[in-house]
This record gives structure tokens, C-alpha cells and sequence, in this order.
């Protein structure tokens, strides 16, 4: 059975088709598979401390009207700790409700037999998507789910047409404006004014600090012995950083201004040369915004230099905003940008979030291609702090990765924490992106991301 477009499209913004140009893709084939991989060391964040993670991998076969085809590659890690927290599924109920959920996405999409861009299949498929993963399903982790697929379409894509995908978002190819996507506020705004053709040739890497991880050689409880630093010093020394992702607990008032402290401490002493900037990422779990306001009062009393290094805050409280009205950002922002990312699901969460107060976006890869391009517009468009942020991204997920970073205008840094967390994944990429694998200089080197689609060839 195949899928209209018309049938699929729920949402409350009209979808109107596009005059059918021989440029567009219908997709042929979806196939999907797993990769278990265990980390290096347990990754503490919200709470939780994970020691391994499952990738999605997506290949898939595109068509255009003409007859031409090419085939696409896309992946992420399931990241289910963070997509579908749960109180009454373990581990593994959240991933296998993941893994079952990307065995509905595999025909539901093979099934759309409409031609259209990469944006617009994603967009009259998303609906149909979170019907399949019904009400007991996050939105988050039907677009974490998702964003294989969506990123295997872009991929085929952009080498059915011998294009990177940054460079497939022309008037050429996408031929509706920004409005159809976002809203009336982008009547007339084309999607490629908001990025780049050609990547940034380096992007600053935010190192992060789990709640877990050790700071000193004094705190290590047991040494890996792998090759690989162990503490926060060694790190800074082995990449060369000078950007931090400080994940703090958010329920512990004393330990999170503790843990600033010390690493803002570290870094000095480490590198006192450096301009550093931090991240502080709670991950949504102060209980209010007063929380978040002492937090950032007695920083800024112990170490007036760390506070003034911290370059933004990401997600404070809890994703629901519409059940959490009353924690509005708007005093936190006058300090420093506060980024939405587990929230941000869609342009009306953006708007709202916007109307609490907050005034930064996260770009993820695990969202998927079309999302992190369209809140790219969004938040240049809004004037809006933006960054990109991970989700352990190993290998091809980590390529996506930076080549978001790489091609949106005013991006600040992206984090990258597989090389600490999962750096086996990594191995068989390094050869062939070495500027994305190996570190030296605290950056990313991006300018080689310009492969056709997504680039992310396997080795």
C-alpha cells in the first residue's frame, strides 16, 4: 500500500505541493541495521551514567523523474537515555521501543512513492512518523528515530545531483520558501540565504566534562590504561582545548557551583595562556529558574573569571514548557544566552520557547538534516545564540555533525564527545577525516567537508 501525501498530512500548516520539476526524488528503497558499541568509560549526564549506545544505520535508494538513481547512507545512535526517558521502562525497553519504531520508518517512507526535496518528503512523512510511534512515544525520539532516514534521503540526494547537500537548498532544486516550513513570518525568505555553500574551514570543539568523569589523577578510582587521556588536564593538553561542556547535576546546588570552580581552576592552571570558554549544560534538571539564578550569582562571587567565560546556558529545566510556564528564562538571559535543545522538536516549540525567554538554539544531526537546517534559518532569522550539540556521535553521525556546524552562519562551537566516549567507533574514519578525528589545536578541521551528499563515504 502506498502513501499519499495528502493522506499523511495532519498538522495544521497547509502543505502545498510544488510544481513538479525533473529535479525531485522519489524514494525506492529503505533498509535498516544495527550497531551495538560499548563506551570507553560510563558518560554521566541528567543523572544517568551510560556505558554503551546502538547505531541506526539507514541506506536507502533514490529515484528522480528522468530515471536516474543514487544511493544514500545516513546514522545515529538511538541515544534513548536522552530521547525517551522513562520511569517504568529500563534500558532496554526504551532501545528496543526504538529499534521497533525504526522498523515501522523503514516502509512507511519506502512506501511514499511522491517525488518532492529531501525537506518536503521529511515533511509529509513526519506526520505519518509519529502516528506510528503513537501518544506513549516522545516526539523527540520519533525525530531521533527518524533522522537516519531523513539524513540517507539528503545523502542520495545531493549525489543523484553531484552536489554536497549544503548546495541543494538553492532556488534551483527546493522551490518552495521558508513560509511553507516555518511559518508566515518567512514569507519570501529562501532556506539557502541562511547558509553556507562551502564550509568554515574549522570549527571550535567543546570538550565535555560528564558528571562522572574525573578532573585530577587524584580523583581516578581506576586507570583505563589505553593510550587516551584520563583526567581533564591531560585532555586539555592532548586536543589542545580551550572550549568546555561542564554537564552538571542541577539538583545539587553546592557540587554544580563546586564543579565550575574546579574546572574553571583546572583550565587556568592548565593552559593560562588560553581565551577559554564554557558551556554549562544541566540537562533540564534544575527545578527552577531560581535554581539556575543562584547558580550563576555564586559562580560569578567565587571566580569572576569563569563567569565571565561561560559562554552560554543549555536547557535548565524541564523539555515539557508547556507544562512548565512558570520557569520563564527571561532574567537568566540578560546574563547569558540560554539554549533550547531537548524542548525544540518543531517551529512552535521554537516560538514558544522564545515567548519563556529563551535566546539560543541547539542544532542537532539526531533531529535530523531537514529540522537542523530550517531552525538554522529560524534562528538567524530570530537573531537567536546557536551551537551545535552531540549525542556521541561516532564515525558518519559525527561527519553529519560537523557538517552542520560547518554551514551554518554563527555557529559557536560543537561538541564531540565520541573521541572520549566511544573512540573505537571512530577508528575507521580517521584515515579518511583526519580533521575531524584527530584533534590538536582544539578544532574541528571542516574545510574538507565537501563530498557529495551528506559526505560521510564508508570506509
Amino acid at each position: 500500500m502506498t502513501i499519499s501525501r495528502r493522506a499523511l498530512l495532519t498538522s495544521s500548516m497547509s502543505f502545498a505541493i510544488a510544481k513538479p520539476s525533473a529535479t525531485d526524488i522519489s524514494v525506492e528503497d529503505v533498509s535498516i541495521s544495527f550497531e551495538d558499541i560499548l563506551y570507553r568509560a560510563p558518560y554521566k549526564f541528567g543523572g544517568t551514567a551510560v556505558d554503551r549506545a546502538t547505531l541506526l544505520n539507514v541506506e536507502c535508494r533514490v529515484r528522480t523523474r528522468n530515471g536516474k538513481t543514487a544511493k544514500g547512507f545516513g546514522s545515529m545512535p538511538l541515544g534513548n537515555v536522552w530521547a525517551f526517558p522513562s520511569r517504568t521502562l529500563p534500558y532496554d525497553g526504551t532501545l528496543q521501543a526504538m529499534k521497533d519504531l525504526a522498523a515501522k520508518f523503514g516502509p512507511i517512507t519506502k512506501n511514499y512513492r511522491e517525488y518532492g526535496h529531501p525537506i518536503d518528503i521529511n515533511t509529509a512523512l513526519e506526520p505519518a512518523y509519529l502516528k506510528a510511534a503513537g501518544a506513549e512515544i516522545p516526539k523527540l525520539c520519533t525525530l531521533v528515530t527518524a533522522s537516519p532516514i531523513d539524513a540517507a534521503i539528503h545523502d542520495a540526494y545531493g549525489k543523484v545531483h553531484g552536489r554536497n547537500c549544503w548546495a541543494t537548498y538553492g532556488d534551483d532544486l527546493l522551490h518552495n520558501d521558508l513560509s511553507h516550513y516555518l511559518g508566515k513570518d518567512f514569507k519570501g525568505d529562501r532556506l539557502h540565504k541562511y547558509l553556507l555553500r562551502t564550509p568554515r574551514p574549522e570549527v571550535n570543539l567543546y570538550h565535555s566534562v560528564g558528571g562522572s568523569d574525573s578532573l585530577t589523577a587524584e580523583q581516578l578510582k581506576t586507570k583505563l590504561n589505553d593510550g587516551l587521556p584520563e583526567t581533564l588536564p591531560d585532555w586539555i593538553r592532548y586536543n589542545g582545548l580551550h572550549h568546555i561542556k561542564i554537564k552538571l547535576q542541577g539538583d545539587e546546588l553546592k557540587w554544580d557551583i563546586d564543579r565550575v570552580v574546579g574546572i574553571d581552576r583546572i583550565a587556568q592552571e592548565t593552559r593560562p595562556e588560553v581565551s577559554w570558554r564554557y558551556c554549562v549544560d544541566f540537562n533540564e534538571r534544575c527545578p527552577n529558574v531560581e535554581y539556575l539564578l543562584e547558580f550563576l550569582r555564586k559562580v560569578k562571587e567565587l571566580t569572576p573569571r569563569g563567569f565571565d567565560r561561560i559562554e552560554y546556558i543549555e536547557q535548565p529545566t524541564q523539555r515539557d514548557l508547556k507544562a512548565d510556564r512558570k520557569n520563564v528564562m527571561h532574567r537568566a538571559a540578560k546574563l547569558r544566552p540560554v539554549v533550547i535543545d531537548e524542548s525544540l522538536t518543531d517551529v512552535d516549540a521554537l516560538l514558544l520557547a522564545r515567548e519563556l525567554g529563551y535566546t539560543g538554539i541547539a542544532l542537532k544531526a539526531c533531529k535530523g538534516q531537514s529540522q537542523a537546517a530550517l531552525m538554522a534559518a529560524a534562528g538567524q532569522k530570530y537573531k537567536m545564540f546557536l551551537c551545535v550539540q552531540d549525542l556521541s556521535c561516532p564515525g558518519a553521525s559525527l561527519i553529519h555533525s560537523a557538517s552542520i556546524a560547518s554551514h551554518v552562519p554563527g555557529v559557536s562551537g560543537i561538541e564531540a564527545n565520541s573521541r572520549q566516549y566511544l573512540p573505537g567507533a571512530n577508528e575507521k574514519w580517521a584515515k579518511d577525516f583526519p580533521g575531524i578525528f584527530v584533534i590538536r589545536d582544539g578544532t574541528l578541521k571542516t574545510a574538507a567537508l565537501t563530498g557529495l551528499g551528506i559526505g560521510a563515504v564508508k570506509p
